[in-house]
């Protein structure tokens, strides 16, 4: 027989105000199954956990309904009471009071009527509760960061610099991410490789981080705690352990007109090369694409030069499968394609470029040294027009959402252009300034006061060539929308920030949500930004949407704060409110009848085929089963089961069916 207690919370006036706190406890002292009703000021406070823990104690008591203010804010508190008192914390229930009563209702005998109404629900409720077990999973304490940019890195150095195993995989040569291609960053103008190249070099080097460079994620398997990540290793068509990455390869490679990734295609590289004189590991890899080896069956100069025989002509790629607890998405984003551009000229006018290609010719390392020069002719530009928003906040182009960087870069652009040329011209077009950040503002100030960059707001209709100048037509609107028409030497787009090829293939791999742009999709925006509808799956970085640099590395050792936490234990525990299919003994007899609507329904991934066999080993049903290290509570199997074969335990259809009841039958 069931022995309930009821504790009835004043709140203060919160409740107590609105609500006959007295009466309900009262009336709750009358309904069957109840064995002791109280009314008290704050019942969250500890005289009020000491009136609950005794009460147990001295009633025995076999469930516990508080009636106060959200189960959100208090639950815990009064299920960690319930424990103390050697009662089982889930049977424990909270009527809401507060939020579903007080607070949006006059005082009067309604509002005491259905906060009566309310109680009476969680005690039917309770009455059929039953004792459930935190869920406690195996956790893996080596953790998986996919993508080496800044953001991989410094997640990566976070997890590694807590003592735990890090895997990173970077799917180009060499780590370092687009921040290794920039010249300088803002708002403080440092030298991007004087701060990135020490943090590469200290992830190649961290005793706990192994590093595959060149490689990508090939499947995902298993839970949170409990992943198996295969790994595709592509073949470099060198061997690393033998190279020593002395370059005679590279110099001695006769294929040298490739367009260069890492300069944005305003240089040149060979079919064998390294991405960047600073990159991690600094040792080459085989353009198969390119290499006359590969292609045509001759050559294999790289091989006959090379002094320790390192080079394979003859590699596979390679697969490894790492257990691993976390992972953390880390993977970046993309510029706009050429062909975006038809209006301004892109593709058409060799000296209209992108932002990405003038970091290239503003730095030292890039293919004029650090001198701004026309890619047409090489000759310096005197005039240069800097065009915001190219393709960010344009609906008619699909990509109505704002960038965020790309404000601030034109501004360092203009900047850097004005330090470089002396006696220069640049202009740039804008729509708004959205200069938000610490110093932000301040930055593009200066640009405009100090170094004479000429801002004109409005858009640029087209560019075009005329008598050797590029031609820029916009429009001034802050003087009466007047005509703008610019004779230029050269032309910077500031193109959109975009999501990485291939992030929409890697979330279906990972089971991680993404939007129409295919940026990985947060948790909750606010609540849990660095979190995914998956959990031990993190994000950091401009994976989930353009960031800049200091976001980029808070969100990143954000991250890794997540994974150190999960690490932090041994198990982890998690709320037993999961679905569970009907087990009935023996499980032939289960009402289950494997349509698997559920699979297809849950978000989770976490509805899985099991079969159950015969005493000779025949299968003869295979029915659902939920993983609880994986599934979230959230009831949407429970919704699409035909066969009414799913609970979610701590709300059955039968403990749903009695509040309802209780109330139909008063």
């Amino acid at each position: 027989m069931s022995k309930i207690g009821v504790f009835i919370c004043h709140c203060g006036e919160n409740i107590g105000a609105t609500v006959d706190c007295e009466k309900v406890a009262a009336e709750a002292a009358k309904i069957d199954g109840v064995e002791f009703a109280t009314d008290y000021k704050y019942m969250c406070s500890d005289p009020g956990q000491t009136l609950i823990k005794n009460a147990i104690k001295e009633k025995g008591l076999t469930g516990v309904v508080v009636g106060a203010c959200s189960p959100r804010m208090h639950e815990p508190t009064f299920r960690k009471a319930c424990a103390e008192a050697g009662l089982n914390p889930y049977l424990c229930e909270m009527a809401n009071l507060r939020e579903h009563c007080s607070w949006v209702h006059e005082k009067g005998d309604a509002t005491t009527g259905k906060a009566i109404d309310l109680v009476r629900m969680l005690v039917e409720k309770t009455k059929r509760n039953k004792s459930l077990t935190p869920i406690k999973v195996p956790v893996s304490k080596k953790a998986l960061v996919i993508g080496g940019g800044i953001a991989g890195i410094q997640s990566a150095l976070d997890i590694a610099n807590a003592g735990h195993q890090v895997i990173m995989v970077e799917k180009e040569p060499s780590i370092g991410g687009h921040m290794s291609q920039l010249s300088e960053t803002f708002p403080t103008l440092d030298c991007s490789q004087c701060i990135l190249t020490p943090r590469m070099v200290e992830v190649a080097q961290h005793p706990n981080i192994t590093l595959y460079t060149y490689a990508e994620l090939e499947s995902l398997d298993g839970f949170i705690g409990n992943f198996k990540a295969t790994i595709r290793l592509k073949a470099k068509s060198v061997d690393y352990k033998t190279c020593t990455g002395c370059g005679a390869c590279t110099t001695k490679c006769p294929t040298k007109k490739i367009p260069s990734e890492f300069n944005e295609g305003l240089g040149m590289r060979t079919a064998i090369y390294t991405p960047f004189p600073q990159a991690v590991p600094n040792k080459p890899v085989i353009d198969k694409e390119h290499c006359a080896y590969y292609q045509k069956g001759k050559c294999k100069v790289c091989q006959k030069i090379c002094p320790t025989g390192a080079i394979e002509f003859d590699k596979e790629d390679e697969f490894i499968t790492e257990d691993v607890g976390a992972i953390v998405l880390a993977t970046g984003f993309n510029v706009l394609k050429p062909d975006f551009f038809p209006e301004y000229g892109y593709g058409k006018y060799p000296d209209v470029i992108t932002g990405l290609q003038f970091e290239r010719l503003a730095s030292a390392s890039g293919p004029t040294l650090g001198e701004i020069r026309r890619p047409s002719d090489g000759k310096i530009p005197q005039k240069i027009v800097f065009i915001a928003c190219a393709g960010s906040r344009d609906p008619a182009k699909g990509i109505p959402y704002c960038s965020k960087i790309c404000c601030m870069y034109t501004a360092k652009h203009a900047m850097l252009y004005q330090h470089k040329v002396h006696g220069g011209e640049s202009y740039v077009f804008y729509m708004d300034i959205r200069a938000g950040g610490k110093n932000y503002e301040e930055f593009v100030r200066r640009a405009i006061e100090e170094d004479g960059a000429n801002y004109l707001r409005g858009r640029v209709a087209r560019v075009y060539e005329k008598n050797g100048k590029l031609v820029v037509c916009g429009v001034d609107t802050l003087m009466g929308a007047k005509q703008v028409e610019i004779e230029a030497d050269m032309v910077v787009l500031a193109t959109a920030g975009v999501a990485s090829c291939g992030a929409e293939d890697l979330a279906q791999k990972t089971h991680v949500s993404y939007d129409a742009y295919n940026f990985f999709a947060e948790a909750h925006p606010k609540l849990k930004p660095v979190e995914t509808n998956t959990a031990g799956i993190y994000l950091c970085g401009a994976c989930q949407a353009p960031k800049d640099i200091p976001d980029t590395v808070a969100t990143a050792s954000g991250a890794a704060a997540k994974v150190i936490g999960l690490f932090s234990n041994n198990e982890l525990t998690r709320e037993p409110m999961v679905a569970v299919v009907n087990r009935s003994a023996p499980p032939v007899f289960s009402t289950c009848v494997g349509c698997f609507l559920c699979q297809t329904a849950c978000p989770y991934q976490a509805i899985e085929r099991e079969e159950i066999k015969n005493r000779n080993g025949e299968v003869i049903k295979t029915v659902a089963k939920v993983n609880p290290g994986l599934c979230q509570g959230c009831g949407t199997c429970v919704s699409f089961c035909r066969s009414k074969s799913i609970d979610l335990e701590g709300f059955s259809n039968e403990q749903m069916y009695s509040e309802v009841l209780a109330v139909l039958e008063e």
